[in-house]
């Protein structure tokens, strides 16, 4: 039976952990010691599209991790460094699959380790009611293919994807992951930019172009954009973002951008919006709105830090 490490045990996290505890040794390292020992005694739930109860190890403390053969690593992006590099060695003799928003998280995980890496990219979606109780909702499938820098063998991909299918969940292997990633870095920095500023979740709103003022528009043409930018760099999208758009605002989905910035937490911008724009720039193509809503929510950000400032010198 193969040993698997879930690094991250939010929604996605334990969708992926439990699924997978059907068919596989899972463990789950996790930043907190009571989230630990709630999945130790209690297991996890699945509801929703799927309906089940397992058990499963989970621990806080990286000394008690054995080498595995598979990782997942589930965490927001702007955390992979902090979670990963500290576990990376145990992966050394196996491949580690991020599933992370966004541009550039394959790179920090193949710092950390010497085993393979596999690029990935989820479009499924749960709401985690609790440690050990989450809803499964959006079942659509992980897309996964080798990381090129680190020479990541396809057999290794088909074999993960196979535990994924084997455990209930929808997974693809790729021979090359980049036009699925990309589509889902052009739907998620559309909407997630865009709820972050107007303060909404993913409502069918964002797919409605009846009204002049309607914001499908604005997405419309946020997608359209980083469909250029994809163009440009030779990449040939494995879905279209538009569609992806349309069917995720039937959810009212709160987004992840849209939780950090009620909660002044640093988002994924830099992995998002802000990916696009870099690359947009490195291959001289213009992408103004991506650049404008990237530049926009990194000075949000900045204001969360001047008002902190501030607190502090009139107390």
């Amino acid at each position: 039976m193969k040993r698997i490490c879930i690094v991250g045990a939010g929604s996605i996290g334990s969708l992926y952990a439990a699924h997978l505890a059907r068919v596989a040794e899972v463990w789950c390292f996790v930043r907190r010691p009571e989230h630990a020992r709630a999945l130790n005694e209690q297991g996890l739930r699945v509801s929703g599209r799927h309906d089940f109860h397992v058990r499963l190890r989970a621990t806080h403390d990286l000394r008690e991790l054995p080498a595995f053969d598979f990782g997942i690593v589930a965490t927001k992006a702007t955390q992979t460094a902090e979670a990963f590099a500290p576990i990376g060695r145990r992966f050394d003799q196996g491949a580690v699959l991020s599933a992370q928003n966004g541009l550039g998280s394959e790179e920090i995980l193949a710092q950390h380790t010497r085993g393979y890496v596999i690029r990935g990219t989820t479009f499924m979606s749960g709401t985690r009611h609790s440690d050990t109780h989450v809803q499964y909702e959006l079942d659509t499938p992980t897309w996964m293919g080798p990381f090129e820098p680190t020479h990541t063998p396809y057999e290794l991909v088909k074999e993960l994807a196979d535990l994924l299918i084997a455990g209930g969940l929808k997974a693809e292997a790729l021979h090359d992951a980049r036009p699925a990633q990309w589509s889902k870095l052009i739907f998620n920095a559309s909407v997630n930019s865009v709820s972050a500023l107007s303060q909404l979740p993913h409502c069918p709103e964002f797919a409605h172009e009846h009204q002049f003022s309607d914001l499908g528009h604005l997405l419309h043409d946020l997608i359209n954009e980083g469909k250029a930018v994809a163009a440009a760099l030779g990449v040939q999208l494995h879905e279209d973002p538009w569609e992806m758009n349309k069917i995720g605002a039937q959810t009212d989905h709160p987004t992840s951008m849209l939780y950090d910035v009620r909660h002044q937490l640093p988002t994924e911008v830099d992995f998002l919006g802000g990916a696009i724009a870099r690359e947009a720039a490195r291959a001289g193509i213009p992408a103004p709105l991506h650049t404008a809503l990237y530049r926009l929510i990194k000075g949000l950000e900045l204001s969360w830090t001047r008002e902190t400032s501030n607190e502090k010198r009139e107390s």
